[in-house]
């Protein structure tokens, strides 16, 4: 004879929520939301205040003040940042220097920090765990204390106020992407990269077919990182560089403040000029982001 299952047991009830818990969990949440939408007003407002201002006229910004609604929106300020001056082709040859500089550097580290994790990650060496520390250990350099050193070797080779200037020193991988695609890596099941090689796949097909795929979010999120980083580096293209020639769009920005320091309304279109581009990207690949996130935490 079979043993009687025993009977199911009945799901425990919830306790009704009493009158002063309710409260103090009304209260929470909506402290907790006010907290954010304080955080979220200290973040979204410098940007609220650059637009607000970029679309308003020399006129209304003096009447109104920089906290008014623009009425009606005006594009003076974008229309005057694009229109050629004596001594410059205005703002159009910082934007394209700008773009050329991060579309380099995007495309050199990302094929250099897929390579030199991929090696760190699968291949077998000497010294390969060593050499991979002492990269990862550069991240606690600042970036200033490199920069006069990096100056003197460009200027001795004649590579000072160049292209190639702006982007040699970034442009052979990057110590922060090579640790995250390193662990990502290596987290890859060895089934599928013998699977591959059995079918005869080589290396640069593995890669392409199997590695890139399976980390696309984190790519993503590295793309968006390097994107950002370099947009916003004012420090060494102010160095390196002088005059307009390869003057990129955060040095641009500063020198507004300078040349135009009465005309706010123009000084802020090339703020908002700076930032919008960022903005937009954040907002096109959040899911991505979140995604690599929530995979890195996995890991």
């Amino acid at each position: 004879m079979t043993a009687p299952t025993p009977a199911p047991s009945a799901p425990a009830r919830r306790r009704p929520l009493t009158g002063s818990l309710l409260a103090r969990r009304v209260l929470g949440h909506a402290a907790t939301y006010l907290v954010l939408l304080c955080a979220a007003a200290l973040t979204l407002g410098p940007f609220l205040v650059s637009v607000m201002t970029a679309l308003t006229s020399t006129r209304q910004f003096a009447q109104q003040g920089p906290l008014s609604l623009p009425a009606p929106p005006v594009l003076d300020g974008f229309i005057a940042l694009f229109t050629p001056t004596t001594t410059s082709d205005g703002f159009l040859t910082p934007v394209v220097v700008t773009v050329q500089m991060v579309a380099v550097i995007l495309a050199g580290q990302m094929v250099f920090s897929v390579l030199a994790a991929y090696a760190f990650a699968q291949l077998r060496f000497p010294g390969r765990d060593l050499l991979f520390w002492v990269y990862v250990a550069t991240l606690m350099v600042p970036q200033v204390v490199v920069v006069v050193p990096l100056y003197l070797m460009l200027s001795e080779v004649g590579l000072r106020n160049t292209f190639w200037a702006l982007v040699l020193p970034f442009v052979l991988g990057s110590p922060y992407a090579i640790f995250l695609l390193r662990e990502n890596f290596r987290g890859i099941p060895t089934e599928l990269m013998d699977a591959m090689r059995i079918d005869g796949a080589g290396t640069l097909r593995l890669l392409w077919h199997l590695v890139v795929p399976l980390n696309r979010p984190i790519i993503v999120t590295l793309v968006l990182i390097t994107v950002v980083t370099h947009w916003n580096n004012f420090m060494w293209p102010m160095v390196i560089t002088s005059g307009p020639q390869w003057q990129v769009i955060t040095v641009a920005t500063s020198a507004l403040q300078s040349q135009y320091n009465n005309n706010w309304t123009l000084v802020m279109a090339g703020t908002t000029l700076a930032m919008l581009p960022l903005a937009l990207l954040m907002i096109v690949f959040q899911k991505q982001i979140t995604r690599s996130v929530g995979d890195a935490s996995l890991r």
